[in-house]
């Protein structure tokens, strides 16, 4: 299939052999399969579902600077009576601010500078030192051409700062560390760009279609490939290598194999809420803790703002990731807690959405381990697979180099390498056609048509979501769906009953994945 092209039949796959088999095109996976690609290596890449359609889209979407690694839990003291941790928030926090400098620098279409806040209380769990000290350490790790611009300002200087001037307990608080973040615009986007990318470069990549066997065969592995969408193909390939890059699935996918393996990853959940703040709090975050000790964030996006995560631990249905109710109103509670004049209700929130976090099981950390973890699974009988556990979208690209380490250790690549690109992958420019939304005009109908001709989309929320971000607007698009389907249906073979059909879908997506009333 040429670079671009729509889905061709899964049949066309049967017995060809490959280097590597990376199965999960998340932002890991999909970044695993480019530098592969890109060094010479035979590669497939496949997914159950569309491209970073998974815990990839669901994140709070910060190209943080790496903070949050050094918060040790409850106590200041943690790092020093477990120096391991404290070496694992060294490492993360530098993998952090390298990915951050990267990746401004190659994709600055895909980012956007922020200037975030840490409110500092009498009676808080960090004093005014500490925070310097972090911020510091940070700041030193940082580069020059994309510094962190760290300052701890006073409650006088802090008043003056839109958002920041609605904190809780003023009269308690003894400053405000400042700093400049970066955000993803938007992390899908990052998914799917490395995608094309990987296939521009000769992989092979194909969204819905699930790896549902694994079988090791001789030096290498058979793997069993089945198309999820209406047909239900099958067919079976051959690898030297198979990465499992499947995210919260990794222990599913190694379920495929047919015995029972160790468990590799603790998922846990995280919800966000979307709210309309005063325009002046536009640019400026807040980054705190709730009132349970975890991080809470205040994060503006596209005019509006947004609250959290929570973290609770996740062993509910992995393909049915939604916020409750009940957590929707303890974030909210949590929200007015940190923001009281603000005064957020039930019906202010826009939408909402909820992810599951792919941490690494470890039976001493209840709440799963942080740290980046590449597994040879020959230990656990399975030689020739290895899976990556507990990867930040942040470091994305530090995790493709990582898995390439990892493979070229183990085979020589079967062809000549090529130069990859991060750059990210505009649309061609079209004066004359329209925006797709009144309230956020950077996508146009040329963009979605675009989209659906080159990008292997297969509906509507593909489109609207992973390919031109439309869906995460005020908006979310859903009074334009039937243009929308209607504009695309040409391409994808939809005839007006499907193309109708589309469009009451992905009502129904908004409303069963981000808690809308009826729409």
């Amino acid at each position: 299939m040429r670079e671009g092209q729509m889905r061709s039949p899964l049949g066309d796959l049967e017995g060809r052999k490959f280097d590597v088999a990376v199965i999960g095109a998340g932002v890991n996976g999909a970044s695993a399969a480019q530098h592969l690609a890109g060094a010479g290596y035979d590669v497939i890449l496949v997914d159950k579902g569309d491209y970073g359609s998974g815990s990839s889209s669901r994140s709070s979407r910060l190209l943080h600077c790496g903070l949050r690694y050094f918060a040790p839990g409850k106590s200041v003291w943690e790092f020093l009576r477990h120096p391991s941790r404290g070496l694992t928030a060294l490492r993360m926090a530098r993998l952090a601010m390298q990915a951050r400098r990267q990746i401004v620098q190659t994709a600055p279409e895909r980012t956007r500078e922020l200037t975030f806040h840490f409110p500092i209380w009498r009676d808080g769990i960090y004093r005014p030192w500490q925070v310097k000290l972090a911020l510091g350490m940070l700041a030193r790790l940082a580069p020059c051409d994309v510094p962190l611009d760290n300052r701890v300002l006073t409650p006088n200087e802090a008043i003056k700062i839109p958002l920041v001037n609605g904190l809780r307990d003023w009269g308690r608080l003894e400053g405000v560390g400042a700093f400049r973040e970066y955000q993803f615009d938007w992390p899908e986007r990052f998914c799917v760009d490395a995608v094309l990318d990987a296939e521009r470069l000769g992989a092979v990549v194909r969204n819905y279609t699930a790896a549902t066997q694994c079988t090791r065969q001789g030096e290498g592995w058979t793997i069993e490939l089945t198309d999820v969408l209406a047909t239900g193909e099958k067919v079976r390939i051959g690898s030297r290598l198979v990465l499992n890059m499947a995210g919260i699935w990794i222990d599913k996918v190694n379920a495929t194999t047919g015995k029972p393996r160790e468990r590799k990853v603790l998922g846990t959940k995280g919800i966000h809420v979307m709210v309309q703040l005063p325009p002046q709090c536009a640019d400026n975050g807040i980054v705190t803790f709730n009132r349970r000790g975890e991080p809470l964030y205040c994060i503006p996006w596209r005019g509006m703002h947004y609250f959290g995560p929570t973290e609770t631990v996740y062993e509910g249905d992995l393909d049915d990731v939604r916020a409750t109710e009940e957590e929707i109103v303890d974030l909210l509670a949590e929200s007015n807690h940190l923001l009281p004049r603000l005064g957020i209700e039930r019906r202010d929130i826009l939408f909402a959405w909820a992810g599951v976090r792919p941490l690494s099981y470890d039976k001493a950390l209840p709440m799963g381990n942080r740290s980046r973890d590449v597994h040879d699974l020959a230990a656990d009988g399975l030689p020739g697979m290895l899976a990556m556990t507990a990867g930040p979208i942040m470091t994305h690209r530090s995790a493709g180099l990582e898995m390439l380490d990892v493979v070229k250790r183990r085979i020589a690549p079967s062809k000549a390498p090529q130069q990859m690109s991060y750059a990210a992958r505009m649309f061609p420019e079209n004066q004359n056609s329209p925006p797709l939304l009144a309230d956020w005009t950077q996508a146009k109908f040329s963009d979605l048509r675009h989209a659906a001709e080159h990008e292997h989309a297969t509906s509507l929320v593909d489109l609207m979501f992973r390919r031109v971000g439309a869906g995460w607007t005020r908006s979310m698009g859903r009074d334009v769906a039937e243009r929308a389907a209607a504009s695309v249906a040409d391409i994808l073979g939809w005839d007006e009953a499907r193309a109708r059909a589309e469009a009451s879908e992905y009502r129904s997506y908004l409303k069963r994945m981000h808690a809308l009333p009826d729409v």
